[in-house]
């Protein structure tokens, strides 16, 4: 079996377009969640959410490219970008040894939407164009990146929705211990657009705190009524230790442990006993006992049930080792399918860089987080290992386990 090394990183999200932003936001607790007006006039319940400026790519791909390009497509272009350039794999690298490309993503709502509105009000296909083909898929992102990077291993899109990012990391990480790719880009990237979120507005999900925009988001907390949306793009690439110790490449940290499972249950309702699967899952795969995590970045959304059903799958584990816990949705919002994929690139800064970023806005904790130890604000700290929780509709759970890089 090989071991899977992180070799590159990269991020795009509310809380900074690149690298250095987002580990000064995780450590200063700067959440990038806003209020906006034109979400209520379209009529959303909740105009909350985590504000993602479009790219102009102008200058980086040529006319056609872009034509090509949903927003979390281009999210996840940039976010690829610095994560090959930190992992040192270029253009040329990846045309002439073999690349694979697992992307989370599920959906792909506004090309969808107003490609349909063109053809109802001109009564004519004709006019859509061919961008809009390649826009309107789930496999949108992977389509467009590998062509781009000129990608010729495994390419498909991993569809599991708030899990999809997590999962496809966990799967790239299956297909390089097994030896049936030397790398992956993995990732997974969330739109923003006005029409991306309506559908989950119309069910109550999210937050009403609309006049406390930075404190609309509370995972843990008593107080919290909703989830708050957002998104962007996160981009971690996988690599066999062989290649990249032959290629000299700078090693981050180690994925040691996959877990998964489904709920098997109720389409949204949330379970303890399908996410403790996930856990122990990944935990026999790392190897280790509960003791050893000392980090748990949690999937906690801010909703009374989610919150409630993680809280306790990770005291009936991590009840006696007591680890940090934290949520960084506190600041970005719920990133959807990105999130799974984010929330290992916002972790692995924090392992680099000595310190655990805090659930901001945990204020009074129920009877379920009050048995977790919750950081409520920035520790300076080393540490070894963190888990990562990503849970999902359908009931898809997904935990990896990462560890600093040692020999």
């Amino acid at each position: 079996m090989n071991r899977v090394v992180i070799t590159g990183i990269g991020i795009y999200s509310c809380i900074g377009k690149n690298l250095i932003e987002v580990k000064n936001s995780l450590y200063t607790g700067r959440s990038g969640i806003v209020m906006l007006p034109e979400r209520k006039a379209f009529g959303y319940q909740s105009g909350l959410t985590g504000m993602v400026e479009r790219p102009n790519l102008k200058g980086l791909l040529d006319r056609r490219a872009r034509m090509m390009m949903p927003e979390q497509a281009e999210f996840a272009y940039l976010a690829t970008r610095e994560a090959l350039d930190m992992a040192g794999l270029d253009n040329d690298y990846l045309e002439h040894e073999e690349t694979g490309l697992l992307y989370g993503n599920d959906s792909s709502a506004k090309p969808v939407i107003e490609g349909i509105d063109i053809v109802r009000e001109k009564k004519d296909t004709m006019l859509l164009g061919s961008g809009y083909v390649f826009q309107t898929m789930n496999s949108a992102v992977n389509m467009n990146l590998a062509t781009i990077f000129k990608i010729h291993g495994v390419n498909f899109t991993v569809s599991a929705a708030c899990a999809s990012g997590s999962h496809a990391i966990g799967v790239g990480y299956v297909f390089i211990k097994n030896g049936m790719q030397e790398r992956i880009i993995c990732g997974g990237a969330q739109e923003v657009n006005i029409y991306s979120m309506s559908y989950f507005d119309s069910i109550a999900a999210f937050s009403q705190r609309e006049n406390e925009p930075t404190k609309a988001s509370r995972p843990f907390d008593r107080d919290r009524e909703g989830l708050v949306p957002s998104g962007g793009a996160a981009t971690v690439v996988l690599e066999s230790l062989t290649s990249a110790q032959k290629r000299g490449a700078n090693i981050l940290g180690e994925v040691i442990g996959y877990g998964f499972s489904s709920n098997g249950s109720h389409i949204s309702n949330p379970t303890v006993e399908g996410p403790l699967r996930s856990l122990k899952k990944a935990l026999t795969d790392a190897n280790l006992k509960p003791g050893a995590i000392d980090y748990i970045n949690a999937h906690a959304t801010s909703t009374k049930a989610g919150d409630t059903s993680e809280a306790k799958a990770i005291d009936a584990l991590f009840g006696e080792s007591r680890p940090y816990v934290s949520s960084t949705k506190s600041m970005t919002g719920h990133e959807c399918w990105m999130a799974g994929s984010s929330e290992i690139v916002y972790s692995m800064l924090m392992m680099q860089n000595n310190f655990i970023a805090p659930n901001i806005n945990f204020e009074n904790a129920d009877e379920d987080s009050a048995k977790l130890n919750i950081a409520t604000e920035t520790i300076d700290k080393e540490f070894e290992i963190f888990l990562s929780n990503s849970f999902g509709f359908g009931g898809t759970n997904s935990t990896l386990i990462v560890r600093k890089w040692r020999e």
